[in-house]
């Protein structure tokens, strides 16, 4: 099936990134505070809060600290087969 509408990858960090300042503020944790914690620069936190940009192992020091790496564990795990051929060459391993 076409997609007819596929968000960007910028759209999605963003959006992800405003799930997590509002995770973030209702656990009542400044910017600071979740830097210190996580180990991840300040200026680093601002820019993903602002822009989504941010390296895998820095978003996944955040989500430890904000303590929901559970969220990160179950990435991919139920991704629905797209074809047919995709389910039998999952099957072929």
């Amino acid at each position: 099936m076409i997609n007819l509408y596929q968000r960007t990858w910028t759209e999605i960090n963003t959006d992800i990134a405003s799930r997590m300042v509002q995770l973030r503020k209702r656990k009542k944790i400044t910017q600071k505070e979740l830097s210190v914690k996580s180990g991840v620069s300040l200026g680093s936190l601002k820019r993903f809060e602002q822009s989504g940009e941010i390296s895998l192992q820095s978003f996944t020091k955040l989500a430890i600290a904000l303590e929901v790496e559970g969220e990160l564990d179950r990435l991919f795990c139920e991704v629905p087969f797209g074809s047919i051929e995709e389910i039998l060459r999952g099957q072929t391993k």
